[in-house]
């Protein structure tokens, strides 16, 4: 794999995606749709994932791609493959909270190794470098020329005064129940993977994940996490969470900055 070909592609595919999911964010009014799994669909969710379909299958027509939008049509055998999610946090975008972002990803061997996501309304920018380092792109976001990159790191945290980063969308019982057990600093709530990248730049130590999601969702926030020094392991035996699964389906997770103490289910 042609690491810097990969790094400017998925930056300018996102970058131009987000340009197309913001011209629909503030226009007028637009439809949302059903899909068969009864979540929101929107024109935006379309034309993000035809557009950045459309550029990794020109700029990289012999590696499999896995997309949100086209799951249904996925039979992807191969451990190494792309995947999309090219509107992630669609009920954020609906109720216009700006929490949304475009999610794009290299999983290699199961594991995921380069990811962007991209934020349009908040104007943050996150993915691993060439070098697998993750950065977050300030300034103008140029598509054509990379702006000012700031290396991200997670965070060396106090066991006994944790920031904790959950869904804004998906907050429960369970969740708060699992928070619980730890020791506390402050909390905070954040749509799609944007949480994902709270833990990278050490805005947040703890991110646990106690509700449905697909390898889409996570795969691009997981390799930034993984690019800052973060970690993500199932819920249930804290054993790495792997990519590539049969219907592309997560079991629970945690996200977290090595040397926070996890706590057992």
């Amino acid at each position: 794999m042609d690491y810097d070909k990969l790094t400017v592609v998925m930056r300018r595919l996102a970058l131009e995606a987000g340009d197309k999911i913001m011209e629909i964010y503030d226009g007028p009014e637009f439809e949302v749709m059903t899909k068969s799994d009864d979540s929101p669909v929107t024109a935006a969710d379309e034309a993000a994932d035809a557009h950045i379909s459309a550029g990794l299958r020109a700029a990289f027509p012999d590696m499999a791609l896995v997309t949100e939008e086209q799951a249904d049509s996925h039979d992807v055998t191969a451990m190494t493959f792309l995947i999309v999610d090219p509107l992630d946090g669609t009920k954020e975008f609906i109720d216009r909270r700006g929490d949304f972002t475009v999610n794009i990803a290299l999983v290699e061997d199961g594991v995921p190794t380069r990811g962007v996501v991209y934020a349009p309304a908040r104007g943050r920018l996150f993915y691993t470098g060439a070098d697998g380092v993750s950065v977050e792109e300030g300034g103008a976001l140029d598509k054509e020329s990379v702006g000012t990159t700031q290396p991200i790191r997670v965070s060396e945290p106090d066991n006994d005064a944790l920031m904790v980063v959950a869904s804004k969308s998906h907050r429960d019982q369970a969740t708060d129940d699992y928070i619980g057990k730890y020791a506390v600093r402050d909390m905070t709530s954040a749509g799609s993977s944007l949480k994902f990248c709270l833990v990278a730049t050490g805005e947040a130590d703890l991110y646990p994940r106690i509700g449905r999601t697909m390898e889409w969702d996570t795969a691009a926030g997981h390799a930034v996490l993984a690019g800052a020094g973060g970690e993500v392991v199932r819920f249930d035996d804290h054993t790495p969470l792997r990519y590539g699964k049969d219907g592309f389906a997560n079991p629970f997770f945690i996200a977290y900055a090595p040397g926070v103490e996890l706590q057992k289910a």
